[in-house]
């Protein structure tokens, strides 16, 4: 399923009318439709009373083409228009018109006062005041009528987005409508589906309002929808799941060189060594037997010294992936030793955590590399590669993220509420596994060496990748399912990822599949 900007779906549209002749007042007689098809299946229409707030400008025409199937299926529709009825033009003006024609009460309002009693006495609530369009915080009367909406128990249907999101990044913009329902046009929108936003969405549904296929070629974002994990052959040894090398851990640090080569082996890889410093090898060794251990000499500080950098380079040579990273500290020998490693190693490297953070000193090194790189950083280290504080970040995660994929020529797993993978394509994927139980120490790691699993096991780089994101959080979400989101901690997530990848091969349940949908088409 793609997923388009705001900018984007403008497009879309124009195209639509332009290129097919589908014309503006067709498209919003679509979209009702299809929201009163909703509101129909989904809460029942006959006899209820609905309000629908309308604002000044298309979305508040689609509002007033879903009251006009609300009455004539038998619902009692009350329209509030926020704003100067004269103010309309186009479709919204000419269903405003056909909808004064009818049995319908139609009020323009200015005070919240006016709005509680018949908002208490409705059976449901139709926003569709906002849109996408909103590009600066709710303040004054919208702001009011917005947290009356959600002081009350009505069930809430938005019209696009809840009014208040912000269409292009799911931020709220000051207060935002409290959706049961959403259904969202033509495609969804960042906003629909990035937190937030998608959390105040509800249950999501789309509606293509008749765009052919063909108009969604050239956007970039979609879905992580599912991919196959290659069948495992019986005759196959160890060595034919893949070899994996983590160069990983410090003094202090045993989970995370731990969680990243044991996750590999979880996730149905074959065979995988860690390079870790001498001193804690043994510690690591008590909890995860099955991986074979490759003792470094140390740093003075406990951590992985450069002494060790030629024997590291021949033994990446013999493997399938190489991570780079987890817990492997900043002592500067360390760091620099990472850097010099990420130059030479001419396989896939996945980099993470404190490996990342010595690579945002000399980002030439990623760009220059030929082999492949992937890039696991949550915000803070995204924020350090890019020199771009979090808060702007977040204000634009997915084109901050195509840019710096395509300049860096490498994959990016920007982790998070539902976790983005950016191409050097510019391609982006939005990864609808996972729960915020797994925002604990080591989750991370368990991802890299599940990414890693992925690739040894036949994926291509990117459907790894994605697969390994998937894997990752549907492990979480099966965690989650059994214990709860509270205390669910990194070995909970490397447990259960044998769980996981069965459930991936032979079906995930009707639960599962809805989560993951992103939006219901109507």
């Amino acid at each position: 399923m793609k997923i388009s900007r705001v900018a984007e779906m403008r497009q879309l549209d124009k195209t639509a009318i332009e290129q097919f002749g589908i014309t503006d007042e067709l498209l919003m007689e679509n979209a009702g439709l299809a929201t009163g098809a909703v509101i129909l299946n989904e809460f029942g229409i006959n006899n209820k009373r609905f309000v629908v707030f309308c604002g000044i400008g298309n979305n508040g025409g689609d509002g007033f083409v879903i009251a006009r199937k609300i009455h004539s299926n038998g619902g009692y529709p009350k329209v509030f228009i926020l704003g100067d009825r004269q103010k309309f033009k186009g479709p919204a003006k000419l269903n405003l018109d056909i909808i004064a024609r009818l049995p319908i009460d139609i009020r323009e309002i200015d005070s919240v006062e006016s709005l509680k009693s018949d908002l208490y006495h409705c059976d449901a609530v139709v926003d569709a005041m906002l849109g996408t369009g909103l590009i600066r915080n709710i303040e004054g009367f919208y702001h009011d009528v917005i947290a009356l909406i959600n002081s009350t128990d009505k069930t809430v249907f938005s019209v696009d987005i809840p009014s208040g999101v912000h269409g292009d990044s799911g931020k709220i913009m000051g207060i935002a409508v409290k959706a049961d329902y959403t259904v969202t046009f033509g495609l969804p929108k960042i906003g629909n589906m990035l937190y937030p936003g998608y959390e105040q969405c509800g249950k999501l549904f789309v509606t293509h309002i008749s765009f052919p296929p063909s108009m969604y070629e050239d956007i970039k974002i979609e879905l992580n929808m599912h991919i196959d994990i290659p069948p495992r052959n019986q005759c196959f040894h160890k060595g034919d799941f893949g070899n994996l090398l983590c160069i990983a851990g410090a003094v202090g640090y045993y989970g995370a060189p731990y969680f990243s080569a044991l996750s590999f082996l979880k996730a149905g890889g074959g065979y995988s060594r860690l390079a870790s410093p001498l001193s804690i090898t043994p510690f690591i060794a008590g909890k995860g037997s099955e991986i074979v251990f490759i003792p470094q000499e140390e740093t003075d500080s406990g951590s992985i010294s450069l002494k060790n950098k030629e024997s590291l380079i021949a033994l990446s040579d013999r493997m399938d992936m190489v991570i780079l990273g987890p817990g492997l500290s900043l002592n500067e020998e360390t760091q620099a030793l990472a850097r010099e490693l990420a130059h030479a190693i001419d396989k896939p490297l996945l980099i993470d955590g404190d490996g990342i953070t010595a690579l945002c000193n000399d980002l030439q090194i990623i760009k220059q590399r030929s082999a492949q790189t992937i890039l696991t950083p949550h915000l803070g280290e995204m924020s350090r590669i890019t020199q771009v504080a979090v808060s702007e970040i977040e204000k634009n995660k997915i084109g901050l993220l195509q840019q710096t994929a395509k300049n860096l020529n490498a994959y990016i797993v920007l982790k998070g509420p539902h976790s983005l993978i950016g191409c050097p394509d510019e391609k982006i994927f939005i990864n609808m596994s996972g729960n915020c139980g797994m925002a604990s120490a080591g989750s991370g790691d368990v991802l890299a060496g599940t990414i890693a699993a992925m690739y040894t096991q036949g994926l291509t780089i990117k459907d790894a990748i994605r697969k390994g994101v998937f894997i990752h959080g549907l492990s979480g979400d099966l965690a989650a399912m059994d214990k709860g989101e509270d205390g669910i901690t990194a070995q909970d997530i490397l447990d259960y990822l044998p769980f996981s990848v069965k459930a991936d091969r032979s079906g995930l349940n009707k639960t599962l599949q809805t989560r993951y949908v992103g939006a219901h088409i109507v």
